[in-house]
């Protein structure tokens, strides 16, 4: 469905992104991540035909969007971070003209300005001046106009900046319900929004792609081998025992969150399966295991580790 090939954009001597290969399946919802100023929003705004490319392709359904930007631009519903609404006009009235904008037939316009209202749960809103509506509606507003029309693609930057976090919730709501329609793109910085509604990640740092997956293989790697064990006994007769055992190297011990108990947070050397040690160990000094999983890294860990 996107196809971005080689995308380079400079500022005089200062290049926004460069090289920028990847491509989007139709049907996806796909984050895309990066710190400020990592190039994420000059991506999308060439990828919507609203700033030129210095060098090299983006395609929307086939369409270059560069030697076609009116056919491909009917392809693409855009919500940038601050919504284009006018606050001085109902919220029919401005989807009426936005409708019009995007040369929606008449014939069609109405049914569809009242699909995408009920989409977004503002059907009851249409008579109010937009400038009297909270931001989290005025996201909503935004999204509907960015729908109008049914493009195979919608983008979306930042939706959920400055919505409280019910409106967040709802928001996540909005974007699955699309993904069932739309290829859906979108940028943020909240980690937890991401990996609740993204099938895909794309991480950007300094203008480059420097990681891309599902959130769960990008969060799924274990923190240096360490392994999460809870035991049940007393703490330094657990930690006598595990002396013993060569093979765990590093140990961190605290009084468990369950009564009598000990939280243990154990490594070995070179990233050692330490599994069978930990259980041959606790088993030696009748010491029951409650719990052992690997560590994780959170998505906040990975992100941090990789733009850093």
């Amino acid at each position: 469905m996107i196809e971005v090939q080689n995308l380079t954009k400079k500022y005089g001597a200062h290049t926004a992104i460069s090289d920028l290969n990847f491509s989007i399946n139709a049907g996806e919802i796909v984050g895309f991540l990066g710190p400020n100023g990592a190039g994420k929003t000059t991506t999308m705004s060439i990828m919507t035909g609203y700033i030129a490319a210095t060098s090299g392709d983006v395609k929307i359904n086939g369409i270059d969007i560069l030697a076609e930007p009116f056919l491909a631009k009917k392809n693409i519903g855009y919500l940038p971070d601050t919504p284009p609404v006018y606050g001085e006009m109902r919220v029919g009235e401005y989807l009426n003209f936005a409708a019009e904008i995007k040369g929606v037939r008449s014939k069609t316009r109405k049914e569809n300005i009242a699909y995408v209202m009920k989409q977004v749960s503002i059907s009851d809103m249409s008579r109010r001046l937009v400038k009297n509506l909270s931001r989290g509606y005025r996201q909503r507003v935004g999204l509907a106009q960015a729908m109008l029309g049914d493009p195979k693609v919608i983008i979306m930057d930042e939706p959920t900046i400055g919505l409280d976090p019910k409106q967040i919730i709802e928001m996540r709501d909005v974007v699955k319900t699309l993904g069932k329609k739309h290829t859906v793109i979108l940028s943020s910085h909240i980690m937890q929004e991401v990996s609740a509604v993204c099938d895909r990640l794309l991480i950007i740092n300094r203008g480059k792609i420097v990681a891309t997956g599902t959130p769960e293989s990008l969060s799924g790697g274990t923190k240096k081998g360490q392994m999460q064990v809870r035991v049940k006994g007393e703490r330094k007769q657990v930690l006598t025992a595990l002396k013993e055992y060569p093979i765990i190297k590093e140990v961190t011990a605290e009084q468990g969150k369950e009564r009598g108990t000990v939280d243990l947070l154990l490594s070995g050397e070179d990233n050692a399966d330490i599994r069978e040690g930990i259980f041959r160990c606790m088993a030696k000094g009748n010491f029951p295991i409650l719990l052992m999983k690997p560590m994780e890294m959170s998505l906040e860990e990975i992100f941090l580790s990789i733009t850093n």
